[in-house]
């Protein structure tokens, strides 16, 4: 009954040095994804350091980080991101309906992640070419006049009791979902 156990003796963890990581130069200088990911006053550093790490995992274009979502440097924001603010582009909007506004005159799609009506979900979401994400704050999710002004509202389809996610797990499922829908690099 355990025997599938007993082949798995060439398995083995890839070591750092195979992981054929990018320089921070060669990160910059490297044709990024057209996604914008923009963070609608989050309050946690940590899930600010969080999510730049997982852009930096996407090659996503930039972050807009909104309103009074903290701003790099900062050691909380560098616990969690590893380095990840010196490699993503990111820009500071004083409100998030700014940064929209921003997104859709360079001609990106703007999706709120939020459980609204009317909602696409998830799975059913047909990315543009260009995509701007908006992830809101932890407490009351995308404000009401940014979450209007959006092209669509995607929900994350959950099945238990809380229904919902932290922000920085939700955007790693976002933009995996994404990354292989728009078949990115």
């Amino acid at each position: 009954m355990w025997d599938f156990f007993l082949n798995k003796t060439d398995m083995k963890k890839t070591a750092n040095n195979e992981l054929n990581r990018l320089s921070n130069e060669a990160f910059k200088a490297v044709e990024k994804n057209k996604v914008v990911v923009v963070l609608d006053n989050i309050r946690s550093h940590h899930n600010v350091g969080s999510v730049f790490r997982t852009a930096d995992a996407f090659l996503v274009e930039a972050i807009y980080l909104c309103g009074y979502t903290p701003l790099p440097p900062h050691r909380d924001i560098q616990k969690t991101a590893l380095g990840a603010t010196d490699t993503v582009e990111w820009k500071y909007f004083s409100t998030t309906l700014q940064a929209v506004q921003h997104a859709k005159t360079l001609g990106y799609q703007v999706a709120a992640i939020e459980q609204a009506t009317p909602k696409t979900e998830l799975q059913d979401f047909k990315p543009a070419s260009k995509v701007a994400l908006i992830f809101g704050s932890e407490v009351g999710g995308v404000d009401d006049a940014v979450l209007a002004a959006a092209d669509v509202c995607v929900e994350v389809p959950q099945f238990g009791t809380k229904h919902s996610l932290n922000i920085s797990v939700c955007a790693g499922v976002v933009l995996w979902d994404l990354f292989t829908k728009m078949n990115l690099k």
